[in-house]
């Protein structure tokens, strides 16, 4: 006899729709999967067969066969168990094939028979949805994950078992997706408070450096790239961690988007089944390569997938890996991480602000030289850990300096603005930005390409020449020019001007300068 059932395999963060086919016929007892799979899918022989068995099922005495299909396709992962065993109980005649057609079935089978949790889940079930199918079993561990995808009912289940009566129970109700009393949830995510808030921290607690939060809120505006420079104890980590609380809230498509990534990651879990607030990763600065940007042999999302969409937060910048930092190079430009192997490519979002803090010196205190005793050589060389390719990507470089006694002394502490107050600026000059760009591929300002750049960064007069005067005095790059401009048009966007003016283009000049004193060492000679 010849059955079907459908699972779903991960490229990337999209998934595929699978097919799984299973024929029993006459000839030497044995059971064989092919399909083109990796070796945790050839061993669901062994788990399939001894969970039948422990479930109480007679594994067929015949010749079976049971193909993953399309064969063009690298099927790894343990979700297909389920799949199979459904796929071998419904050839025998044990599993009702009546409505399997529109039934998506994932999950890992434990010997026992159980039905356990596997990473991916969100994808899956989406792919499921868009195909038309109209149920999907989950394991229970992932049913909250499954039940935010609209258009699909979603059921968790525990055991095999309780798997085989469902779908013998559903075949005899006809498949009433509408009355079906086993869903256990049904896209109910937004009623069932399942949204989880982090607490970020205020940027109200920052006192002072008052243009390193101006440059902060300039970057959020637009999601440009922020370095952060100078001494110990001068507020950059503190600055950094607020970051995520003044970009503007995420839209469901987004919040869908980064809930996939964290789904194949295996970081979605029933108590977040979504990311629903901007995310804030701050790996150490001994992190791989391959764990920053993603890959590996069996390719994963890495640091600049997961932060996608919020704040790629890299503290002490220079004692990063050269190669693994010269890697970020690409993805910022693209906003893609793109992974080939010999099984396939595939593609993580990478839009992410890049925020990185340094000090000025290995010890931390140039130029101040009461306090530094580093010679322009060895101040050269630390620099010198930042290439210029990577500092040409980054739009904002600010200088932090060490707070004052009475600024720090709680009797002439200021009331500082709060982030939601800055948050509230941030969101209006994003709205500016999304109805500008609503017939182009991106949102940000710092997503303008050159040929875009002269479309939508308009300057007056006098912002054209004073542009011009800096751009021959200081020997600014090519990316360096666009650079000024896309932030000049961030600046606008803040003040709500359409036209970009002189003062505009004179702050994002300056956002530029601070990363020519130090690698330039200007005056230090």
């Amino acid at each position: 006899m010849y059955s079907k059932t459908f699972c779903a395999a991960i490229q990337g963060i999209e998934g595929r729709m699978i097919s799984i086919e299973a024929d029993i016929s006459e000839g030497l007892p044995g059971f064989s999967l092919v399909g083109y799979l990796a070796s945790e899918v050839k061993e669901a022989r062994d788990r399939v067969r001894v969970a039948l068995k422990n479930s109480g099922y007679r594994f067929p005495p015949r010749k079976v066969t049971v193909n993953l299909s399309p064969a063009d396709i690298r099927k790894d992962g343990t979700g297909y168990d389920l799949a199979i065993a459904v796929a071998v109980l419904a050839a025998s005649g044990i599993v009702s094939q009546e409505g399997l057609k529109r039934v998506l079935l994932i999950g890992e089978l434990g010997l026992n028979g159980e039905v356990k949790s596997v990473s991916g889940v969100l994808p899956m079930v989406y792919t499921g949805s868009s195909q038309e199918l109209e149920f999907c079993i989950v394991p229970e561990k992932n049913q909250e994950e499954a039940a935010v995808v609209s258009g699909i009912a979603v059921i968790g289940v525990s055991h095999l078992v309780q798997v085989v009566d469902l779908l013998n129970a559903m075949a005899e109700q006809g498949f009433d997706r509408d009355h079906c009393p086993y869903s256990l949830a049904d896209s109910s995510w937004k009623d069932s408070g399942l949204t989880v808030s982090s607490s970020v921290p205020d940027f109200s607690d920052v006192q002072g450096q008052e243009a390193a939060r101006r440059a902060a809120e300039v970057a959020a505006a637009g999601m440009h790239n922020f370095l952060l420079i100078g001494p110990p104890g001068s507020g950059k980590s503190m600055i950094a961690k607020r970051m995520a609380g003044i970009l503007p809230s995420m839209t469901f498509e987004e919040q869908m988007e980064i809930s996939r990534i964290y789904s194949v990651a295996g970081l979605l879990s029933d108590k977040l089944p979504l990311v629903c607030t901007r995310p804030f990763r701050a790996p150490h600065h001994t992190i791989t390569q391959t764990a920053l940007v993603g890959g590996g042999l069996f390719p994963k999302p890495g640091e600049i997938s997961l932060a996608s969409g919020g704040v790629l937060f890299l503290d002490e910048l220079p004692e990063f890996d050269r190669r693994s930092i010269e890697v970020l190079r690409q993805p910022l430009e693209d906003g893609w991480v793109h992974v080939s192997r010999l099984g396939g490519k595939c593609c993580y979002p990478a839009k992410v602000l890049l925020l990185a803090a340094m000090n000025p010196c290995s010890c931390g205190w140039f130029p101040d030289r009461r306090h530094c005793r580093c010679s322009l050589e060895e101040v050269r060389r630390y620099l010198g850990k930042i290439s210029r390719p990577l500092l040409d990507r980054i739009d904002l470089c600010v200088e932090t300096i060490p707070l004052k006694y009475q600024e720090l002394e709680g009797k002439q502490q200021r009331q500082m603005e709060s982030s939601r107050e800055i948050q509230k600026r941030v969101e209006a000059a994003q709205q500016l930005q999304r109805k500008r760009y609503e017939k182009e591929p991106f949102l940000h300002n710092s997503q303008l390409t050159p040929s875009t750049v002269k479309r939508y960064c308009v300057l007056s007069r006098e912002a054209q020449q004073y542009l011009a005067l800096v751009f021959e005095k200081m020997e600014f790059s090519a990316r360096a020019y666009h650079k000024i401009l896309k932030v000049g048009r961030t600046i606008a966007d803040l003040e709500g001007t359409e036209r970009i003016e002189k003062h505009h283009i004179a702050e994002a000049v300056c956002y530029r300068s601070i990363d020519r004193k130090y690698w330039g060492l200007e005056g230090w000679v």
